[in-house]
């Protein structure tokens, strides 16, 4: 049912419009990324499984070379079983579920990660499309008021340089055109890439919302993915740290032998060994791990500093772009609208067309302006979003 689901998605996307929370369902359930990560979590399941079992016996047939008239000549069947000091299985069923974690953590980062690169790419394309659509206004704009002021200066040569300068800035908005088309297109394909199937055509309007809040955004750090799978990896380094402690104590080997003599009578024999750590590598080895959660507690500790860092960097990007776009939607646009107003109705009257593509372009950088602030705000706040470890 799942598959059918996925399927009727994909086939979908490439009749209409998809939007960003259906690709980020699909991406999660489809790509093969987050698939080699789930293949090792099914894999130390087993691991999980194995570390709770005993050793494989040993099984041993020995036989002398004494002639069988003789009382000591035998053959030997022997079984030797390790039975590990108390706990110590447990031990190292508690690393390998500690690694289980682990590994879940590093899924959950991934597949935040993935969420990120799939909004950054749907931001700029949303970026790219909306210059791509202004840009054909300006173009049709263009070509109108060229046809319109020709019709007023047929009589007058020294009106020309005006038409020139108008249709040069034509070719200007056309190069940029096919320029965004280009970029639009390599958009689409790294989207496709990260959602696992082919996306042509997005549903997807942004807008600059509320004034970030430092102080809000830093409280929400608690559920950052790179401090939970630092914090996993202490908690599985602590387990290690048990485990080569009761590696101190002695393991026992368990033996029984039936010995069988062709003209004599068998008999059984039962044994016991002990493995002696009397030369102090057990003891390396508990200092050596301790070595190593002291080195995971300070990377810990390094990414909190450095994810504290990037919060505010983000923060910062998301504050100026939204004091970029109150600047110029809440100021300079209405003052160059009422400009391009009074130029354009000189225009219908022939007049200089040099100052009215000033102004054109004016606003055009204006706008352009407007749109990229709007992008940098949502991919500023993406990159939060990664940091605040979410999924949507």
């Amino acid at each position: 049912m799942k598959n059918l689901l996925l399927g009727v998605v994909i086939f979908t996307s490439s009749l209409q419009a998809i939007s960003l929370e259906e690709i980020i369902d699909t991406a999660l359930s489809k790509n093969p990324s987050l698939s080699v990560i789930e293949a090792k979590l099914q894999a130390n399941k087993q691991d999980i499984e194995i570390a709770n079992k005993f050793s494989n016996p040993q099984i041993v047939l020995s036989k002398n070379t004494l002639d069988s008239s003789q009382a000591m000549s035998k053959s030997t069947l022997t079984i030797q079983q390790k039975i590990p000091y108390f706990s110590k299985r447990e031990k190292k069923q508690n690393i390998a579920l500690a690694q289980d974690d682990l590994i879940q953590e590093r899924l959950r980062g991934a597949k935040i990660n993935l969420v990120e690169h799939i909004k950054e790419e749907v931001y700029t394309i949303w970026e790219l499309q909306k210059l791509k659509s202004i840009i054909d206004e300006y173009i049709k704009l263009t070509k109108r008021n060229i046809e319109l002021y020709e019709t007023y200066t047929s009589v007058s040569n020294n009106q020309h340089m005006g038409i020139m300068k108008a249709e040069l800035s034509l070719s200007d908005l056309r190069v940029i055109n096919v320029s965004l088309d280009s970029k639009i297109y390599s958009a689409y394909s790294r989207l496709s890439y990260l959602a696992a199937f082919k996306v042509q055509n997005l549903e997807i309007d942004l807008e600059i919302e509320d004034k970030p809040n430092l102080d809000k955004l830093q409280k929400s750090l608690s559920f950052n993915s790179n401090i939970a799978l630092q914090e996993k990896e202490v908690l599985k380094q602590l387990a290690q740290i048990k485990l080569a402690n009761i590696n101190r104590y002695p393991d026992f080997n368990l033996i029984a032998g039936y010995n069988y003599r062709e003209n004599f009578d068998n008999y059984l024999n039962f044994g016991i060994g002990i493995t002696m750590p009397i030369y102090g590598s057990e003891d390396a080895k508990k200092e050596k791990s301790r070595a190593i959660l002291l080195s995971k507690r300070s990377k810990k500790s390094d990414t909190q500093i450095a994810i504290e860092s990037q919060l505010e960097v983000y923060y910062s990007q998301m504050s100026t772009s939204y004091k970029i776009y109150h600047i110029i939607n809440d100021d300079a646009l209405p003052q160059i609208s009422h400009m391009f107003e009074l130029s354009n109705s000189s225009i219908s009257i022939g007049s200089d067309l040099f100052k009215y593509i000033d102004i054109l372009f004016q606003k055009l950088n204006l706008e352009k302006k407007s749109i990229k602030a709007i992008a940098n705000y949502k991919r500023a706040e993406a990159k939060i979003s990664q940091l605040k470890g979410e999924m949507r």
